[in-house]
């Protein structure tokens, strides 16, 4: 990954769950709401889980959010999303967020890919 902080993409799921558990320690109420309005945006609705997933992976990948690239990319395979799905979700992304959002497609994405597959 760019920041060379993590060895692949599990431990930076590793990493970002003990933050998060950091943070909720810290912060008891804000994590609580913030995670209740999460999951509410998620819950199935007139879009499903898989596409919403895919619009947090694509908003994700034009912010450049390594984190959030990470996380919703494992969400789309959770859900039931495609390798296909998932690089034309990108490939939107990058048409909007031009070459950064497609240097994330073709590096974090993919490499998540490849780690997370074999999980699924």
């Amino acid at each position: 990954m760019n920041n060379g902080t993590h060895a692949s993409v599990e431990s930076a799921l590793r990493h970002y769950k003990e933050g998060i558990g950091a943070f909720t320690q810290k912060l008891p109420a804000v994590a609580e709401r913030f995670n209740a309005f999460t999951d509410t945006c998620f819950a199935e609705g007139a879009l499903s889980k898989k596409e919403k997933q895919l619009i947090a992976l694509g908003i994700s990948v034009a912010t450049q959010d390594e984190y959030c690239t990470i996380y919703h990319t494992k969400g789309c395979l959770d859900e039931g999303a495609s390798e296909q799905e998932i690089l034309e979700a990108c490939a939107v992304a990058a048409a909007f967020g031009g070459g950064a959002a497609m240097s994330q497609t073709v590096t974090l994405v993919q490499e998540c890919l490849r780690e997370l597959r074999t999980v699924h």
